[in-house]
C-alpha cells in the first residue's frame, strides 16, 4: 500500500494560516492550515471527522480575505488534525488557491506566517 506521500500528486507547501471549518451540528471550530497543495490541505484541529466525510472551513488568506473550500477527508488523527482533497473548486477558488501557493514559495518564512519550505513528497 502506499503512503500518503506517494498518493500525493502535487508539492505540498508547509504554511501557518488560521482556519475555521464548519461541524455537523451548525458549530465551528478553529484550526490551523499546515500544508497546502493545488489538490489539498491538513487542518490542524481538536475537532473529530470521519474518513469520507465532506467538510466545509475557510481559510484566512494573508490579505485578511477568507477563502471558502470543500475538502473530503483522506486521514485523521485522533486530537491532532485531518487531511483533505479539495471537491468542487469553481474558478474563483482554483485561481485564489494558485495566488495562496504562489505568495507561499515566492515567501520567506515571516512573511504572512507562510514558509516555502516544501514538505517532503
Amino acid at each position: 500500500m502506499k503512503s500518503m506521500d506517494e498518493r500525493r500528486s502535487k508539492p505540498r507547501l508547509s504554511v501557518s494560516l488560521d482556519a475555521v471549518w464548519n461541524v455537523d451540528n451548525g458549530g465551528k471550530n478553529s484550526a490551523r492550515v499546515t500544508d497546502v497543495s493545488e489538490g489539498g490541505c491538513y487542518l490542524d484541529t481538536v475537532g473529530e471527522v470521519m474518513s469520507g466525510e465532506i467538510v466545509a472551513f475557510r481559510v484566512l488568506l494573508p490579505d485578511d480575505e477568507w477563502l471558502y473550500l470543500e475538502g473530503e477527508v483522506k486521514h485523521h488523527r485522533h486530537g491532532s488534525g485531518f487531511g483533505v482533497q479539495f471537491v468542487d473548486l469553481n474558478d474563483e477558488q482554483t485561481e485564489n488557491l494558485r495566488q495562496l501557493l504562489r505568495l507561499a514559495q515566492e515567501s520567506g518564512p515571516e512573511t504572512f506566517a507562510i514558509s516555502a519550505d516544501l514538505v517532503e513528497e
